[in-house]
């Protein structure tokens, strides 16, 4: 029996193995990239936290925070949609969809700009007490992390909309499995930098 269980766990522990070994590594470095990212405003949030969070007398939650959060969980569900679309081969849909998640995505930075306007208002600001500076740079840095996701998508999409006017492109467009990569991979990240925002949101609301 404990033969048989140490197989196993060798078994598994090989097998894990040789998913690593075979993971591109473009891939790879993105995996690293969001740990990275998560570590760092995990840190951030924490010394948020420590500082006291939003202890402003008159503090009003920004509006526009909640608004940049739905726009968020929606771009979030538009991209998830473009894998399936691809699978079916139809670009013209698939650029549709990008698209929404590109403005989206664009709109979300907006909304979390005239967040800044209302914390502002309320007397929060960047150079005032430690908790001013930390929650503008958290939702500074999250801003710059999503924009490089919206570069890229930017990218996807005008090429999509590209290939999908000619029939040769769009079959070799469909059967690159580098595109494919690419697809993969801006919406792993996508939903990362959702989820990060969600938390992030999350524990705003309950130190508001």
């Amino acid at each position: 029996m404990d033969s048989d269980k140490k197989n196993k766990v060798h078994f598994r522990q090989g097998s894990a193995f040789s998913n690593i070994e075979k993971m591109h590594p473009i891939r790879m470095l993105l995996y690293l990239s969001m740990i990275g990212i998560g570590v760092l405003f995990f840190i951030l949030i924490v010394a948020f936290a420590r500082t006291g969070g939003f202890n402003y007398e008159g503090f009003r939650f920004p509006k526009f925070f909640s608004i940049s959060t739905i726009l968020l969980m929606l771009s979030s569900y538009t991209i998830s949609k473009v894998p399936r679309i691809y699978k079916k081969d139809k670009l013209n849909k698939m650029t549709r969809y990008l698209g929404a998640t590109l403005l989206l995505g664009i709109l979300f930075i907006g909304a979390q700009l005239l967040g800044w306007n209302e914390i502002a208002a309320s007397g929060m600001t960047f150079t005032g007490k430690a908790s001013g500076t930390y929650l503008y740079l958290i939702s500074a840095l999250h801003m710059l992390h999503l924009s490089g996701g919206i570069i890229f998508l930017a990218f996807l999409f005008f090429t999509t909309a590209h290939v999908a006017t000619d029939g040769v492109r769009s079959l070799i467009f469909i059967r690159d499995p580098y595109r494919r990569l690419q697809l993969s991979m801006v919406t792993s990240y996508w939903h990362f930098m959702d989820m990060l925002w969600v938390s992030i949101y999350i524990v705003f609301l309950f130190l508001a």
